[in-house]
């Protein structure tokens, strides 16, 4: 399964997964943009098992429907990309009343894995195949609030920083892949949870900031990676033999890299979890 599917590096990660032959379920918020990457995938792989399904992340309510609804297809689950995002947006909420890059980025994820691991546990078990997870952070991360999360003040607009607010974001992909890491090896399961940076790429992900979206595109060719090499480490840790039974790391350019000390802190990782467990169940 690959979110952001519609676009970008999800997009290229829902082809690669498909060319090796894994059905894939593409989420997606915009249904008919992620149906003609279907199509291109299909005009070029024929044989390639691929279905859409609409996810919009920053709802709970849209991330609830769509794990009953795949729930309901009953299919099994190996490997979950959790993907989808977005950046440096202005101040707002999301229908659920949190700061909507931490509601997309973190929140949406967070509970879309939860909903999700019954499945995951019971696809490894059957399969005896190792499950893996993978949450795609950026080195932007290191650009979050001092305090790494801001509790206290999640939806404070008058201290709203937006390239902060991102980097708290992803600070809180690393934190969440760390401690289902953690998890995993305390219950004894088969799977793996990994996050990493996928590369400076050229996406419409810098929309909200005009100026530095125009720098980004001109000059940006000459040293911000493809969408191809910018899937390639999400698609690297979701299926590479050198990726298993690795978990709780940090990737970049599809080798370990060390993350920010906040990113390893063990105990802002089990406040975050319990935190954002409090918000899905609300």
């Amino acid at each position: 399964m690959s979110g952001g599917a519609s676009s970008g590096i999800g997009a290229e990660t829902a082809r690669v997964l498909a060319a090796r032959g894994a059905h894939v379920v593409m989420a997606a918020r915009n249904l008919a943009a992620a149906e003609d990457v279907r199509q291109a995938v299909l005009a070029e792989t024929p044989a390639a098992s691929m279905e859409v399904m609409e996810l919009d992340l920053s709802s709970l309510a849209s991330v609830r429907k769509f794990a009953d609804d795949f729930a309901a297809r009953g299919l099994p689950l190996n490997i979950l990309i959790n993907n989808a995002g977005v950046m440096a947006t202005p101040f707002s909420l999301s229908k659920d009343g949190i700061e909507m890059q931490f509601a997309t980025n973190h929140v949406g994820h967070f509970l879309l894995t939860h909903l999700l691991l019954e499945t995951m546990k019971k696809t490894s078990r059957e399969s005896n195949v190792e499950g893996r997870i993978v949450n795609v952070s950026s080195e932007g991360h290191r650009f979050a609030y001092k305090e790494g999360i801001r509790f206290a003040k999640l939806n404070d607009e008058e201290e709203y920083s937006t390239i902060a607010a991102y980097g708290q974001s992803k600070l809180a992909n690393i934190l969440h892949a760390n401690e289902l890491a953690r998890r995993f090896k305390e219950e004894g399961v088969n799977i793996t949870a990994n996050s990493l940076h996928p590369g400076s790429i050229i996406t419409n992900l810098l929309r909200h900031h005009s100026i530095i979206d125009v720098m980004s595109r001109t000059l940006g060719r000459l040293v911000l990676k493809n969408v191809q090499q910018g899937a390639a480490t999400q698609c690297y840790v979701a299926l590479h033999p050198g990726a298993k039974g690795v978990s709780g790391k940090y990737w970049s350019d599809s080798n370990l890299y060390e993350p920010s000390d906040k990113a390893k802190d063990a105990e802002l990782g089990k406040k975050l979890w319990d935190y954002t467990l409090d918000l899905v169940v609300a």
